[in-house]
């Protein structure tokens, strides 16, 4: 039997208990905190400890997630992680790590990268499990250890990620709301503009590719900001049209916490005020698909989600990849 609507029954966060502040990255390359504060809003961000990978990350955030709902492991049907920082460069999927380590045995599990995106993607993929009557309970993972592909001789690039997780777990109701409406989009055309270069298939990893540092990020800044400013606000619109509403239905948007100017440019062209954008980029950096899962963790945390309200989560990543999902609280 089919289910009528998804809820999120649970949510929990992890992040690590390093914090790196700006003053710490001014001994490391040639930069200041008020460059990088007025760059990206950023002051400080966790770091990942020696023996932590991001599955480590994740089962701590779904432990929490399962708890805050009162669900048992043994009851997960699946588990969904968002990453595009694996405990493993090929195989096997980080969520088959989280899936034993949190004893959930009854649950299938498999990752899903669409990079910053990928939470949101997996959010509505999940959901479409919830709908269809496959699934009672299904955990959304968004985690990253991204500060181990970061080049910490890169000023313009090691300044702005972090370290984190965030889970929630999706079960089907019969109250009306969740998933109203969604936007998933990709433009591989733009897929030079951040990437990975070495270690896959069409580069694999050898002596000139570590020489090269071909294994850590590399942004262009200049041409993702450019493409983010603009569909960021684009995907909201239309996600939020596709639902029958309007910016000034929102009671609450949860944007990528990449960099405090694109949230405060994408509040601007939906002409929302400040209170209704969530930001928590100035502690934690950009922690790609652990930044919305985090960013929603902390917003009902502190009263900021009530019920049946009106939420947009939007996030941009490589690919270059976007999405948008408008949630009604039904919780």
């Amino acid at each position: 039997m089919t289910s009528r609507y998804a809820r999120i029954a649970g949510w929990g966060k992890y992040l690590p208990e390093r914090i790196m502040r700006n003053a710490e990255l001014e001994e490391l390359v040639d930069t200041s905190d008020e460059w990088i504060r007025s760059r990206s809003g950023i002051v400080e961000r966790r770091i990942a400890a020696d023996h932590e990978a991001t599955s480590d990350l994740g089962l701590r955030a779904a432990q929490e997630a399962l708890h805050c709902a009162g669900v048992d492991a043994s009851e997960v049907d699946l588990v969904l992680v968002a990453t595009s920082t694996p405990d493993y460069a090929f195989f096997p999927p980080t969520a088959s790590l989280i899936q034993e380590a949190l004893g959930a045995r009854n649950a299938g599990a498999f990752d899903m990268n669409a990079v910053c995106s990928g939470f949101v993607y997996a959010l509505v993929t999940a959901t479409q499990f919830v709908l269809s009557g496959a699934c009672k309970n299904v955990l959304v993972i968004g985690a990253e250890v991204f500060t181990r592909i970061l080049d910490w001789q890169d000023r313009t690039t090691c300044v702005l990620f972090g370290d984190g997780a965030g889970a929630v777990l999706l079960q089907p109701t019969d109250r009306p709301g969740g998933l109203l409406s969604s936007v998933l989009g990709s433009d591989g055309s733009g897929a030079c503009h951040l990437l990975v270069p070495g270690g896959g298939s069409r580069n694999p990893a050898s002596h000139q590719t570590v020489a090269a540092r071909e294994h850590y990020l590399r942004m262009n800044g200049r041409e993702v900001f450019r493409f983010a400013i603009n569909r960021m606000p684009e995907a909201v619109a239309t996600s939020l049209d596709r639902a029958g509403l309007r910016p000034s239905d929102l009671d609450l948007l949860i944007p990528h916490q990449a960099n405090q100017r694109i949230i405060d440019w994408a509040a601007k062209r939906l002409e929302l005020s400040e209170e209704a954008v969530f930001s928590n980029v100035a502690r934690y950096g950009n922690t790609s698909a652990a930044s919305v899962p985090v960013a929603l963790c902390e917003a009902i945390d502190q009263g900021l989600v009530r019920p049946n309200a009106i939420i947009g989560m939007v996030a941009f990543g490589a690919g270059l990849t976007w999405a948008s999902a408008i949630w009604q609280w039904n919780t």
